[in-house]
């Protein structure tokens, strides 16, 4: 597993083949682990308070469909988009098993390529060749985008000014973003003699080795500041909270593994010290919740 396990970001033909290779392992290396778990769970309090059933909420970088599969549970209708057609079959089938069919939509989308409208695709579960356009997209009472997918955009700006678009005033985007400084990062590659894998993050392109066999895929890691310059004006920010502030990156979930009891103690703290500065910015994954003006 990579060290961009936790990461499912859309960025073009690159990160189509990318992921779809690791479509069919992205739960077990990640979402069905502790640390997969634990970072999930905080990423849940926000999505559960931003977002009410009934409502109709887009998500950009649904991976296996793991947050909208939750959210459907609980009455909230989601449009789930994914640049790799294999995590779209994934997420299809885990949905049709859960039950919550019916509140869930699939579509491919190319967070690189917004130059076209969001369009719905209805095909079966394991053929996404015989789709059928529908209108696009939108309006949207919220929308959000979990563990990476807006890493694989160089500038967000565009972005932004399409989410102004699908957005209903006062909607909430909620953005869980990897940042430039992990200390968990840097802390393990220095003492493992490697300071270049230790401070990746600061440079301003990246390439990240993703599935089995590794692909490249090309990322970027805003700071809070930046992201926030980036969707102004048309948002403000709500709440801000650090992930991965004590609990190490994805790469390293084996550590949880072997020491479970200590991680679960570290967890338990990192959600009382999360939401708390420096905490915002010294972290694997950032989250920001926004609202539309």
């Amino acid at each position: 597993m990579s060290r961009s396990a936790a990461l499912r970001p859309p960025s073009g033909e690159a990160a189509r083949r990318a992921f779809g290779a690791s479509a069919a392992s992205y739960d077990r290396d990640f979402t069905d682990r502790p640390l997969g778990r634990w970072l999930r769970a905080a990423v849940w309090r926000h999505l559960g308070a931003a977002f009410r059933p009934g409502a109709e909420v887009l998500e950009l970088g649904c991976g296996t469909g793991e947050d909208a599969i939750w959210l459907a549970r609980r009455g909230v209708n989601v449009l789930a988009t994914d640049v790799s057609p294999a995590m779209l079959a994934v997420a299809a089938r885990k949905a049709a098993r859960a039950g919550v069919g019916d509140r869930l939509r699939f579509a491919p989308l190319d967070l690189t390529g917004l130059g076209a409208a969001v369009v719905e695709r209805r095909p079966s579960i394991d053929n996404w060749s015989n789709a059928l356009p529908a209108p696009p997209a939108g309006p949207y009472d919220g929308a959000f985008s979990s563990f990476g997918p807006l890493n694989c955009v160089a500038d967000r700006r565009e972005l932004a000014s399409r989410l102004a678009e699908w957005l209903l005033p006062g909607g909430r985007f909620v953005a869980v973003v990897m940042g430039p400084v992990c200390p968990w990062e840097i802390g393990w590659h220095l003492a493992h003699g490697e300071p270049r894998a230790a401070f990746r993050r600061f440079r301003s392109d990246v390439t990240a080795q993703v599935g089995q066999p590794p692909r490249a895929v090309r990322v970027w890691y805003p700071s809070p500041r930046r992201l926030v310059t980036e969707l102004a004006p048309a948002f403000r920010v709500v709440a801000t909270e650090g992930l991965g502030v004590l609990l190490p990156p994805s790469y390293l979930a084996h550590l949880v593994d072997r020491w479970p009891h200590l991680f679960a103690r570290l967890a338990a703290l990192e959600r009382r010290c999360g939401r708390i500065f420096p905490a915002t910015w010294l972290n694997d994954h950032y989250l920001i919740v926004f609202e539309r003006r």
